[in-house]
């Protein structure tokens, strides 16, 4: 992702977990599915590990940004998902 320009704004948490929930929803094949910081793959009967490597890539491709294997790992719930990528706005990859 190219650094943030003059005029652009970083999104915040509640517009990331607003343009998450139709990735949810996607790969999860779940629409009445609703995102919140403290879910993880418990809490949804189809997310298994091949929808969890898909949730990552569809994620990384609707922000733009591309995770590191050691975060990926790090992550524990969809919070620290939010916050990452949160944080990786205006990064480059």
């Amino acid at each position: 992702m190219l650094p943030v320009r003059e005029g652009e704004t970083v999104m915040k948490k509640e517009e990331i977990t607003g343009k998450l929930k139709p990735v949810f929803q996607k790969v999860l094949e779940e629409n009445d599915i609703t995102i919140t910081r403290e879910m993880t793959a418990q809490d949804i009967e189809s997310w298994d590990s091949l929808h969890h490597i898909q949730l990552i890539s569809e994620v990384e491709r609707a922000f733009g940004i591309k995770f590191k294997l050691r975060e990926v790992l790090g992550m524990k719930n969809v919070g620290d998902l939010i916050d990452l990528i949160h944080a990786k706005q205006g990064v480059a990859a």
